[in-house]
């Protein structure tokens, strides 16, 4: 009888920790426009509520208009899946989307909250995704919240229109709007969204005063423009710029007639001048026309509303959002071959610099210097990281250092992934991965950290992304990182228990510090701003 009882009991066990794959129950919130039905995940103690929408889906009439309200439901609304993607080719490597396909209607959100019933006042992470305003969503693995939401800070992520169905302008998109511009709808998506957390966070337990606002990438540009735009005054306390600011020449924007002109010589080009025949076309239509083009996206635009002038001039003249800022970029963000669109010979290196600055190739061959191959190839790869998105990420920091009264932390991220797990990869240009050619000649071995390597590592997501041969060094980067990222979201202070002390960088500092992100973190004084001098003045910025 004992044996049968120990049998009963092995099978039985054996029974549960098959069965028991499933640790949720269901949770529902009121919110501003109906109730919304998420998940309990009793083994996480997390609150998981994905697609939630913000705004009404922008198609038909909708489509290439500024976000509208979204309308009230009846009833119970689902909100246990990530919602559709925008649309988007396939155009970085590195992208992991977990979401339910891709449509024009994409304007969802997605919160993790470990906040209990009755739990109030937790800081918010409101985090926007990168991409180059032509890819990406706020589904993909690497943003996911869940390990930010167990240091107690509610985290967002959010989908914003992309590429032409996000930044498309035209004349006549610009005389049917009140405030007679057209373009930015994706940022403007971002800002809807703020405006959803302030009325709608304090459900999940966030306080709508302690947000923060995050991204990568098109992800930091964006944080950029919000804090330049007078629409998102007042829907955020802090910010974190990773790698990208919109400021020339990473994106910067246009003139509206500019922009206008662009979109209707698209439309013209496709037998589709008017906004009738537009808007009249399918997704598909006008997804495989935009395709087709091989366009690289739509520029964003300064059009009197969202942007009031260029972010260098809103930010001198004071009119910024002045709060706290952590921002940085990454040792390697693009490899030298780039720049040099060939071997790292001398001959080469000194052609490329003087093709590029004909009147300042001295002093640039001064800051950027030659001699060694391996001399060439660290000089290129910051000269062409520089050009890429480094030197608008420090004029980003620059500004706001000057020209507020908040503190500003600026860090390096240095740490070089380990080698891709899978074989048949290899990285792409600006930290994607491409499909390994057996015919390609071999990469270099990269001389640091390529561009958006730090996403997982600082939003502690380093075990959901399966692409990597991760070590313990890796797991350590990652707790550093994400403990500075958190401990700046809820109180304005990267600073904390048993980390390398962060200095903030002082307002007139001729070498502000830095903050060194890597096995052994740790603040030096800057050695390299000198290039970022030259290149405000070659860029006009200065």
């Amino acid at each position: 009888m004992k044996k049968i009882t120990l049998l009963f009991a092995a099978v039985w066990g054996c029974f549960v920790a098959v069965a028991q794959t499933d640790y949720n129950f269901p949770v529902q919130k009121k919110i501003e426009n109906g109730i919304i039905e998420g998940n309990y995940n009793t083994k996480e103690g997390l609150q998981l509520f994905f697609g939630i929408p913000f705004a009404k889906p922008p198609v038909g009439n909708l489509r290439w208009k500024a976000p509208q309200p979204v309308d009230n439901w009846k009833g119970v609304l689902q909100t246990k899946k990530f919602g559709p993607r925008p649309i988007q080719g396939i155009v970085f490597g590195d992208m992991s989307s977990r979401s339910a396909g891709l449509s024009e209607d994409c304007l969802y959100l997605n919160v993790w909250t470990s906040a209990k019933h009755d739990t109030k006042g937790l800081p918010v992470l409101v985090y926007f995704y990168g991409g180059g305003f032509v890819a990406g969503d706020g589904s993909e693995p690497r943003y996911d919240g869940a390990s930010m939401a167990k240091k107690g800070i509610v985290a967002v992520t959010v989908n914003y229109r992309l590429n032409i169905f996000g930044f498309f302008s035209h004349p006549e998109l610009s005389a049917e709007a009140s405030y007679k511009g057209s373009g930015n709808y994706g940022l403007l998506d971002q800002n809807a969204a703020l405006k959803w957390v302030q009325k709608n966070i304090a459900a999940f337990g966030g306080d709508p005063s302690k947000v923060t606002i995050a991204g990568e990438s098109a992800g930091s540009i964006s944080v950029t423009a919000q804090m330049a735009s007078p629409l998102s005054k007042g829907l955020f306390a802090g910010a974190i710029g990773e790698s990208g600011a919109s400021i020339n020449p990473t994106l910067s924007p246009v003139p509206l007639k500019d922009a206008e002109k662009t979109g209707l010589d698209f439309a013209k080009s496709i037998n589709a001048p008017t906004l009738a025949q537009l808007r009249a076309m399918s997704t598909q239509e006008l997804y495989e026309y935009y395709i087709a083009s091989k366009r690289f996206g739509f520029p964003t635009v300064i059009d009197g509303y969202f942007y009031t002038k260029t972010v260098p001039e809103t930010f001198k003249a004071g009119e910024q959002s002045k709060v706290p800022l952590l921002v940085g970029w990454n040792s390697a963000e693009i490899p030298g071959m780039a720049f040099t669109q060939g071997p790292y010979t001398d001959e080469n290196y000194v052609k490329k610099v003087k093709e590029a600055y004909p009147k300042d190739y001295e002093e640039v061959l001064k800051l950027y210097p030659h001699g060694s191959e391996k001399e060439i190839e660290l000089s290129a790869t910051a000269l062409a990281s520089d050009r890429f998105i480094a030197y608008s990420t420090w004029k980003w920091f620059d500004l706001q250092r000057k020209y507020s009264n908040q503190p500003v932390y600026r860090y390096m991220f240095s740490r070089i992934r380990p080698p891709l797990a899978d074989n048949s990869l290899t990285p792409g240009l600006a930290g994607g991965t491409v499909k390994r050619d057996a015919n390609a000649s071999k990469m270099p071995a990269p001389v640091g950290a390529a561009h958006a390597s730090e996403i997982e590592y600082c939003m502690g997501n380093v075990y959901l992304v399966k692409d990597y041969a991760w070590t313990d060094d890796d797991y350590k980067v990652s707790a550093t990182m994400e403990e500075y990222f958190a401990n700046f979201i809820k109180t304005g202070n990267p600073n904390g228990k048993d980390l390398p002390n962060w200095p903030a960088a002082l307002k007139d500092a001729p070498d502000p510090d830095i903050m060194i992100i890597n096995v052994e973190s740790k603040a030096v004084k800057a050695t390299d701003d000198a290039r970022y001098l030259f290149l405000d003045k070659a860029y006009g910025n200065n």
